[in-house]
């Protein structure tokens, strides 16, 4: 594992006919890092994929894969990628075994190699017990999870997932979600493209937001949240001198509101983390009694409505 990130694209812009469909988008994925390109539809997402994917010519820019100038007609970087897309492709009348180890010999893997890359991948995806099962009697999740393991053969350096639970059960979804997680222990830097605001804030280390073919933020979870001014609310249900605890809250560095209701004082703060112990020592120092505390984080969500002004599934 290097500094240098697996994917560097720079001013990706793409037209169709008067469509700008991609402005000027930039953004890096490092080793074993997952980035969560967010987006309603129609905002540029999958061309983008495809731009970095080499599967799409570009009209700007540039798509670096570990420092490798990336083009359609390039070879060596598009054997760095595994390019996992919403439409299944694989074999139904193929078993699991079957349908890796014929894309596994198109990867030009072999002999020993082959074999061990197939059970490996079988274990990633949770499928091993499934293994010599016809594809086509798989649920729509489990098909998911061998679409996937086609991906991962090769042991690719960027891998390119473009909304890969749509239609699954939770359970399978789960199972989808928990191997993405699993790949960033081996480095593996992962492009993850979701209309479940939920997977975004489980998987994504950073995440882009994309609207009319333009980033308009990018960041971790708390980075966007602070970036559109969304807070961390505090609530304190406590008996004693409220009031006076809640001066005394005011006074405090980080806290922007602070205000006592009904035996409770809420406060809206930067980072909850950092301010919560401190916050309730000065409650007590007042000679307050603290029964409970609740501490509400504002999500994703927020963020990508403040920024788009649209929902992520419209």
């Amino acid at each position: 594992m290097t500094d240098r990130p697996v994917l560097e694209a720079t001013d990706l812009d793409k037209r169709f006919g008067d469509l700008h469909a991609v402005r000027g988008v930039s953004f890096h994925i490092d080793p074993g890092e997952t980035y969560g390109l967010l987006g309603p539809n129609g905002a540029g997402k999958t061309t983008t994929i495809a731009m970095v994917g080499g599967l799409l010519e570009r009209d700007g820019g540039q798509v670096l894969i570990e420092g490798e100038p990336m083009t359609v007609r390039t070879l060596d970087p598009r054997r760095k990628i595994g390019l996992v897309p919403q439409d299944l492709a694989i074999y139904p009348d193929l078993t699991a075994r079957e349908n890796l180890t014929f894309f596994a010999r198109l990867y030009e893997i072999s002999g020993q190699q082959l074999k061990d890359r197939v059970a490996k991948v079988l274990e990633v995806i949770g499928l091993t017990d499934r293994a010599d099962d016809r594809a086509g009697e798989f649920s729509g999740g489990m098909k998911r999870r061998l679409n996937i393991g086609i991906g991962l053969l090769h042991q690719p350096r960027l891998l390119i997932l473009d909304e890969p639970t749509v239609g699954v059960d939770p359970q399978s979804r789960n199972a989808i979600l928990e191997s993405v997680e699993a790949l960033s222990s081996d480095g593996i830097a992962v492009l993850y493209t979701t209309h479940y605001m939920e997977e975004a804030e489980r998987l994504a280390t950073r995440v882009g937001i994309i609207d009319q073919g333009e980033i308009k933020a990018e960041g971790t979870r708390r980075q966007l949240v602070q970036m559109v001014g969304e807070r961390d609310r505090i609530s304190i249900t406590a008996n004693g001198p409220l009031e006076s605890a809640v001066t005394d809250l005011r006074g405090m560095s980080g806290v922007e509101e602070a205000g006592a209701s009904d035996g409770q004082i809420t406060l809206l703060v930067r980072d909850a983390s950092e301010l919560l112990a401190k916050a309730l020592e000065t409650v007590t120092n007042t000679g307050a009694s603290v029964s409970s505390v609740a501490v509400e984080e504002p999500d994703l969500e927020a963020a990508f409505l403040h920024l788009t002004g649209k929902a992520l599934r419209d």
